[in-house]
């Protein structure tokens, strides 16, 4: 079986799902959806940096709505509810990395779940962080103990390996003053995000939480120039941010996702560093017994590596490409983690 595959945006994650859908072998890339005048009209293994592939990139959503294809692996900057809508009325399946991980108390899943009907569709929310290493990792965790008193997923990223000036600047705020950061939407957005992972542990393993997932939005200044991908961010400029989101019961953390965003490790003030270990993630389970698991490999090794290629985006795609034949396979509607069988890469091309 060969299922077809629209990749929706060409950023490093769209740009990684092309080059993951062409080494797969039961998938095939028929489309590939972009933002900008420059981008539409060429091919979109030139877009990816793997040569011509024979698929012409379109920024025409009727385009991508005409073709026979099984799956979309929508990666834009931002959700769009109506595309998404639209995607799976028309019969595609949408594989996501910009929520909808569990969405099932959100204010506007009644016309997603009829969209879905319509279209005999699933959409499936994924990713990395809120996605693997948020949930799916943790709950499997969770299996080899007993009685879990608190669950926690954190994240430890030196942001100076992501090659998204814009992005790092204007949206997550670094080179901002603290008082800006601090209020700003990306917070809200993210909250949604990973509360919707909280609620998927909480659900599962049977946690009854408190009313509102709680945030805590924590940054640092540089205390000397510090080099980054936005040039070169100043004395008394936000230079680190920590997220914290908690699932509480009786107003006590049950469940955590912390996000340690740095611009390396020296010069903060508040004097923030990755520890021994690095970047990483860092899953716990307390139980009996507690359990804690640390995955490197995720992170660059060098800041002009991860430049050039971000193993974090890589992986982050390939979650999304290796679900493509299962997300087929299942049943109309939402479909979550708990929904779905193992998900498992495939082994590479024979030369």
């Amino acid at each position: 079986m060969t299922y077809r595959v629209v990749q929706w945006a060409t950023g490093g994650v769209g740009k990684a799902a092309i080059q993951g859908v062409q080494s797969h072998p039961e998938l095939q890339l028929v489309g590939c959806r972009v933002y900008s005048s420059e981008k539409a009209g060429k091919d979109a293994g030139v877009i990816a940096g793997i040569g011509e592939i024979g698929v012409t990139a379109t920024d025409n959503i009727n385009d991508i709505l005409a073709l026979d294809a099984d799956c979309v692996i929508y990666t834009p900057l931002l959700p769009n509810d109506d595309e998404v809508v639209q995607l799976l009325e028309s019969g595609k399946n949408v594989i996501t990395t910009v929520g909808w991980v569990y969405p099932f108390k959100s204010v506007n899943i009644d016309r997603l779940q009829e969209a879905c009907s319509k279209g005999k569709s699933v959409l499936h929310g994924t990713g990395i962080h809120p996605g693997g290493m948020t949930e799916r990792f943790p709950m499997q965790l969770t299996s080899f103990t007993r009685a879990v008193t608190h669950v926690r997923a954190e994240e430890f990223s030196d942001i100076r390996t992501y090659g998204a000036p814009d992005v790092i600047g204007e949206i997550m705020l670094f080179g901002k003053k603290p008082e800006e950061a601090l209020v700003s939407p990306l917070v809200h957005f993210l909250a949604n995000g990973f509360g919707q992972s909280i609620h998927m542990i909480a659900d599962e393993l049977g946690f009854n939480l408190d009313g509102e997932i709680n945030t805590i939005n924590e940054v640092a200044v540089a205390t000397s120039p510090i080099d980054s991908p936005i040039g070169v961010i100043e004395p008394g400029l936000v230079a680190a941010q920590r997220f914290t989101w908690q699932g509480c019961v009786n107003g006590e953390p049950v469940i955590e996702a912390i996000v340690n965003w740095f611009m390396g490790e020296e010069h903060f003030d508040k004097p923030w560093s990755f520890g021994p270990e690095g970047v990483r993630y860092e899953i716990e389970v307390k139980g009996d017994p507690s359990l804690k698991a640390v995955y490197h490999g995720f992170h660059p090794a060098t800041i002009e590596s991860g430049l050039l290629r971000n193993e974090g985006i890589v992986a982050t795609a390939m979650h999304c490409v290796n679900a493509v034949p299962y997300v087929c396979k299942a049943q109309p509607g939402i479909r979550t983690y708990l929904d779905l069988p193992m998900i498992c890469g495939r082994a590479a091309p024979s030369e």
